[in-house]
């Protein structure tokens, strides 16, 4: 029997970066949302079919067989901040603020709430949203797990299944030619990618922002392990990693996005220059968006749909201004406002760090 609710009519957007489990967090909030009562309309592309009036009605049909599908069914952008609306005037690009278009669509298809799935630009957009009346309810998700409010993000799981996977695969053609291979990870300015992933894929280096490394430690690593026998080594860097009194390395600016700044390059520098000062032959390999790919690991497609039953829970309870949230085992609520409060960095006393360090794992510091 449907639960009666006063809540008709909600809309659902995935914003930012794709990763794997937001088709689980759409299922997650689709099928509960008939027992409510509730139609849910998934909005294309992110906040781009928010301001644009992009949206179409999602049935449980829609979602059936998406739970171990990567990706997100609805699309999604991130250069759609609707504070941060970039438009080409006169052949050049202007910063534009397109909020009040997209709180016209929320009133013009008559929404009652709106549940956005996505990391931290997500998220300050939602509390900009929330303050301009509308009723939003915050899912976190992103590879990075650098969310403070929550203990893990979906996607961290599957994106360091990769790493560590590609790792194993790695260690064996490191092995047979006695290379040094150098695997630069995503994580933004957080290095839980790179310290989780290169833990669980028996890395010898890791190298993360949290703890900025001297290159003489670097090197000093490889050569030991040379003189215990072992002529490969693999290093995981961070993409966000930087030396002692160095600079994070870019790739450039795209001002159509939120935060411009392009990260990546350091897995280049740091190959050269352990090939330069040990004479160990050295190779880099990227793994970009294979991180974000694929089909999301069983824990990521659990932790999601518990994420999106949860949610719309909090919209049927009418709890807006807030982000569903992994606390310890349990699946609580946080203010949105308090969610993007502060990053979530990795400690040097994190037991992750502490646990490599004692099985021989330099941090280069």
């Amino acid at each position: 029997m449907a639960k009666k609710n006063e809540i008709r009519r909600i809309g659902i957007l995935t914003g930012g970066g794709d990763c794997p489990g937001l088709n689980a967090v759409i299922r997650g909030v689709t099928k509960p949302a008939e027992d409510y009562g509730m139609t849910v309309f998934g909005i294309l592309d992110g906040f781009e079919g928010l301001v644009e009036g992009k949206a179409k009605e999602l049935t449980n049909q829609d979602v059936s067989g998406i739970l171990a599908r990567g990706g997100t069914i609805l699309g999604s952008s991130n250069k759609g901040d609707p504070f941060h609306w970039p438009v080409e005037v006169a052949g050049k690009i202007e910063i534009q603020d397109k909020s009040q278009a997209a709180l016209n669509n929320y009133k013009a298809w008559n929404l009652d709430a709106l549940i956005a799935i996505g990391g931290d630009g997500t998220m300050h957009i939602c509390d900009k949203l929330s303050h301009m009346g509308m009723n939003v309810i915050g899912v976190p998700k992103t590879i990075d797990n650098d969310l403070e409010a929550t203990d893990l993000t979906f996607g961290h799981d599957s994106a360091v299944y990769v790493v560590a996977t590609s790792l194993d695969r790695l260690h064996t053609t490191a092995a047979s030619h006695h290379r040094v291979l150098v695997v630069e990870v995503m994580g933004r300015y957080a290095g839980w990618i790179a310290l989780n992933g290169g833990l669980a894929g028996g890395a010898d280096i890791i190298l993360i922002p949290e703890i900025p490394f001297s290159w003489e430690k670097v090197y000093a690593k490889i050569k030991e392990r040379e003189l215990m026998g072992k002529k490969f080594s693999l290093v995981c860097v961070a993409e966000g990693a930087k030396p002692l009194g160095g600079e994070i390395v870019t790739r450039g600016t795209d001002i159509k996005r939120t935060d411009p700044v392009q990260l990546g390059g350091i897995g280049k520098v740091v190959a050269d220059k352990i090939e330069e000062n040990t004479g160990r032959e050295t190779r880099v390999t990227v793994l970009g968006h294979l991180q974000r790919g694929g089909s999301p690991t069983p824990f990521d497609r659990i932790l999601s749909t518990k994420f999106g039953a949860f949610a719309i829970d909090l919209v049927a309870q009418k709890k807006f201004g807030r982000m569903v949230a992994l606390k310890g085992s349990e699946i609580k609520s946080v203010r949105i406002e308090d969610a993007i409060s502060r990053q979530k960095l990795v400690k040097p006393d994190d037991q992750a760090v502490i646990a490599a360090r004692r099985v021989g794992i330099s941090f280069g510091d």
